[in-house]
């Protein structure tokens, strides 16, 4: 395991940089002081602890989310080097605290690979905590140092003797800085579920004091356990095909199975950061997988005319792209997606060679993959078929549903659609709008389950045709979102069972096939009233349960009249207006991706074919949320 010599000292930290007024633009750096900010500080710190695993020197990581709201990680690697930097005149780990980008990773001597490069490392988090403790083992001592505010409050002290080896770091956000400092145990889980999938055998503890919660996640197969949670709820055809390799210092690992489901699911990693904009090893897979199958087709099948093309197979894959490398250069809009040319070569050779070889000895398997494939191609070419019947008739993209009640205005930063349940609703939301710039769309009952149906049966489905034109940008791979006609798309559906399912039914629509809406942030969900409750002619109308215990406790229940509200369609045009729709008083969800494998987690969950663990996920998350927000 151990393939990197241990000569982890002051003089292998470089440092290429000060560290600037962080605290001033925090966002600069963690790229928002939102939930999302708050919880990088935690991965950054984890990440270099995932870096000594890379390195073989760390098996174990322990996450710890404390009662006062700060965050403890520990390590069993090497530890921080605590001799002094011979430039700075400071113990190596000062400088690691107190300096931007310097670290051993910018040494290959050190890391030949790291995900924390990606990152801003350790004196980011510790500029934005209240305060940041550092407790090193290593060469048989016990250190400790104290910061505050990024600044050291105590000097590097030597605690006493230790047989333990690694790095404790506890740190606390300053509230000053996040909009919020408490850390939810469900995202740090996710993330850390990801790396322990991604580095075979690496051991990580999520403890939540807080909630008395705890989670170890410790996959022996890597990324082949990683498929298989990812179709436990779908029928997998064949067994998972594994294929690795590692050409010039770049390590490749990819695990890939087909399913019975009609969705494609592929997710690319390079030095364990999530590429969710692909890059070099994800065009390099996919060009690969594309000849292999043709090479094969046109080998061992008579018809030597067939030919598939790349999204043929595609369809109902699920795989999983790993690549490690020393210098990963990171591009596109939220700098996601791998820039390396080698790359796309280096995968492509072991796919080309592995795959070809797996299938010539795995036939029956190969078999399955190829019918999977052919029987794509000529749902593609039905669907092909079906949209041009359907523009015949009536093109999606320019003929407007009958049903529609558009706005007048024509700036789409200011036009909103609502898509809602029933005519009921529906009635009263044309009524109580504003027709300058808000359009109601009412939905006849519910629309299909796209999980479960191919592109060509969708776009049969009156109620999706009418979303479809209505948004007008198209759909599936001719979505274009240069050609939508709103600037916000609001669900809004009864706050039950009912509606619950409606919902939940459009957001796998958005997610399969718009999903550029939830991506740019055009996608929202309106919140309507559970309650009204009125006293000597005031009235308030409440969101929650515990929001109406809390107003009941304020106002006294004596004389107090309380209407649950059942539907939508309840409401008279006004209230509707006043509480749903209104910008100045509405509430609304904007749905996002903060994690595209958890969605397509939950998406298969809820949708899917198998019951009981649609059961599961409900009764679980019941009480959590009264919306699925992904």
């Amino acid at each position: 395991m151990n393939s990197i010599p241990d000569t982890y000292g002051a003089d292998t930290i470089q440092v290429l940089d000060d560290l600037e007024a962080v605290r001033k633009r925090p966002s600069m750096y963690i790229g928002s002081v939102g939930i999302r900010g708050l919880h990088h500080l935690i991965y950054e710190v984890v990440d270099n602890s995932v870096d000594e695993a890379l390195a073989g020197y760390c098996s174990i990581i322990s996450v710890t989310l404390n009662h006062d709201g700060s965050v403890t990680v520990e390590d069993d690697g090497r530890g921080i080097p605590v001799d002094v930097h011979e430039k700075y005149g400071k113990p190596a780990v000062e400088v690691v605290l107190t300096k931007l980008h310097a670290g051993g990773k910018f040494d290959k001597k050190i890391y030949k690979v790291s995900g924390g490069l990606h990152g801003v490392g350790l004196s980011v988090v510790n500029a934005l905590s209240e305060f940041l403790e550092v407790r090193i083992y290593r060469d048989g001592k016990e250190y400790f140092q104290r910061y505050e505010n990024g600044n050291p409050v105590t000097e590097l002290i030597e605690v006493g003797k230790t047989s333990k080896r690694g790095t404790v770091i506890r740190f606390k956000p300053a509230s000053e800085i996040f909009e919020s400092i408490e850390f939810k145990f469900d995202i740090v889980a996710q993330r850390l579920k990801e790396l322990a999938y991604l580095n075979r055998g690496l051991k990580i503890q999520l403890v939540d004091e807080r909630i008395n919660k705890r989670q170890i996640f410790y996959y022996r197969g890597g990324i082949k356990s990683y498929v298989e949670s990812l179709n436990r709820n779908k029928t997998p055809l064949h067994e998972i095909i594994y294929m690795d390799g590692e050409k010039n210092g770049i390590q490749v690992e990819i695990a890939m199975q087909y399913t019975e489901f009609y969705a494609e699911n592929i997710f690319s990693f390079a030095n364990n950061i999530n590429t969710r904009e692909g890059g070099t090893h994800l065009s390099g897979f996919k060009a690969a997988l594309t000849r292999t199958l043709n090479e094969y087709l046109k080998k061992h099948y008579s018809k030597k005319n067939l030919s598939l093309a790349g999204q043929d197979t595609r369809e109902g894959l699920t795989a999983i792209i790993s690549v490690r490398l020393p210098d990963p250069q990171f591009e596109g809009q939220t700098k996601t997606k791998l820039g390396n040319s080698e790359i796309k070569g280096i995968v492509e050779n072991i796919v080309n060679s592995q795959l070809m070889e797996y299938l010539e000895l795995h036939p029956n398997t190969a078999k399955i993959i190829i019918e999977r494939c052919l029987t794509n191609a000529r749902a593609r070419e039905a669907a092909k078929r079906a949209k041009e019947l359907v523009r015949r008739k009536g093109d999606l993209d320019s003929t407007l549903p009958g049903k529609l009640a558009d706005c007048s205005t024509r700036d789409r930063k200011r036009s909103e659609l609502f898509i809602v349940e029933g005519d009921s609703a529906g009635g009263s939301a044309k009524q109580g709008r504003d027709r300058e710039f808000q359009a109601i769309l009412p939905l006849k009952g519910k629309i299909l389950n796209v999980e479960k149906s191919r592109l060509a049966k969708i776009l049969k489905n009156d109620e999706v045709r009418a979303i479809v034109s209505a948004i007008g940008a198209g759909i599936g791979d001719d979505f274009d979102i240069s050609k939508l006609r709103y600037g916000k798309i609001i669900i809004m559906t009864d706050a039950d069972v009912d509606g619950s399912h409606i919902r939940a039914l459009l957001l796998t629509l958005f997610y399969r096939y718009m999903r550029p809406l939830i991506e740019l942030g055009y996608l929202y969900i309106a919140q309507p009233p559970l309650y009204r409750v009125t006293k000597r002619k005031k009235e308030y109308y409440i969101y929650s349960d515990r929001e109406l215990k809390k107003v009941l406790e304020e106002i006294g229940e004596d004389g107090s009249s309380i209407q649950r509200y059942k539907g939508l369609g309840e409401m008279n045009p006004d209230q509707l207006w006043k509480t749903t729709m209104d910008p100045q008083n509405r509430m609304l969800y904007q749905v996002s991706l903060e994690d595209a494998i958890e969605a397509e987690e939950i998406f298969s969950t809820l949708m899917g074919s198998e019951v009981e663990p649609r059961k599961r996920f409900i009764q679980d998350h019941a009480e959590e949320v009264r919306y699925l927000d992904v």
